[in-house]
């Protein structure tokens, strides 16, 4: 009997099509799940019965009491080298290997880019309106040249994301609670004198932090109450750096002239969730690290990491 492999989230179906299999052709069986599932129950039913499980990004929380429930599982894959939802103690503990795939950061910088036109420029509203028949311009874009672009966060994507706003003309403000004036510099961006005055000054938030204890819940009402009526809010990193009753509160209110969302409180996004319907917001599904090239990585990665497993040598060990 072959190993079996189960692939989680596999959306759009393209798991064992964007990789080559084939190494692994008569030792493992691979399984894709298109759909999403939910809750611990479904998941421990769904993979009860596989020795390997690859898993994207963060999508899937693996606490010790699901893989107490998993007793076939030796091996599991998260696609990139940081995952902040599976237990490594209790996995080592349990004997099972957790490995990851490399990843690059160019894609969400491509999104969050794509979320910030977006916005300023209009595109869902006037898009929509000559598909429809709608009236021939409606609304006024926000320029981005000779405008302050604020940086909440300047690791591997703040970074990417100094230069090209330098390109548009802008004046780039970072803050983070660690980052130096050097460290700031070098990336092609001023240091802002504290999280108040970038929040205050910029036209346009971008969040790029991680998601820790001291940035859990960064931005609530008192400091989204210190941005401009004009500015506009974009996040691509983790929803629960934004509180999300305070976003919407300000959205509803026209507190401030719109938000770029790519992540959410709960994902996938329910159907009757508030941001779906919230005015002056731009959202997609998550879609940040979901390219072509990002996608041959993880799964080519992950056959690699299976191989190597089955081996004996297991590699991009984490934990």
């Amino acid at each position: 009997m072959p190993l079996r492999c189960a692939v989680l989230d596999d959306y759009q179906g393209v798991a064992t099509t964007l990789a080559d299999w084939s190494p692994l052709s008569g030792q493992v069986e691979v399984t894709s799940f298109r759909e999403h599932l939910a809750t611990e129950d479904e998941l421990a039913r769904a993979l009860a019965d596989f020795e390997f499980v690859v898993t994207l990004r963060e999508r899937v929380p693996f606490p010790a009491s699901l893989l107490d429930r998993l007793p076939r599982l030796k091996l599991l894959i998260a696609s990139g080298m940081r995952n902040s939802v599976i237990d490594y103690a209790h996995a080592e503990h349990l004997g099972i290997t957790v490995c990851g795939t490399q990843s690059t950061q160019a894609p969400p910088v491509e999104l969050t880019w794509a979320l910030l036109l977006g916005l300023a420029r209009n595109l869902v509203t006037e898009s929509e309106a000559l598909r429809t028949g709608g009236p021939w311009q409606s609304t006024i874009g926000a320029d981005l040249t000779g405008r302050r672009l604020g940086l909440l966060g300047l690791g591997k994507t703040g970074a990417r994301m100094a230069p090209i706003g330098a390109a548009f003309g802008m004046d780039v403000v970072a803050w983070s609670q660690n980052l130096t004036r050097e460290r700031a510099e070098a990336a092609g961006a001023q240091l802002a004198a504290s999280q108040e005055e970038l929040l205050e000054s910029a036209d346009f938030v971008s969040v790029h932090l991680k998601l820790s204890d001291r940035t859990r819940g960064l931005l609530g009402a008192p400091e989204l109450a210190l941005m401009k009526p004009t500015a506009y809010l974009i996040n691509t990193s983790r929803a629960a750096i934004v509180d999300q009753e305070a976003l919407l509160a300000a959205l509803r209110e026209g507190r401030i002239a719109g938000a770029g969302l790519d992540v959410f409180d709960t994902e996938p996004l329910p159907p009757d969730h508030p941001l779906r319907t919230a005015p002056r917001v731009l959202a997609t599904p998550h879609l940040g690290y979901v390219t072509e090239a990002n996608y041959r990585t993880y799964y080519g990665q992950a056959v690699e990491d299976i191989q190597a497993y089955l081996t004996g040598s297991p590699v991009r060990v984490l934990g």
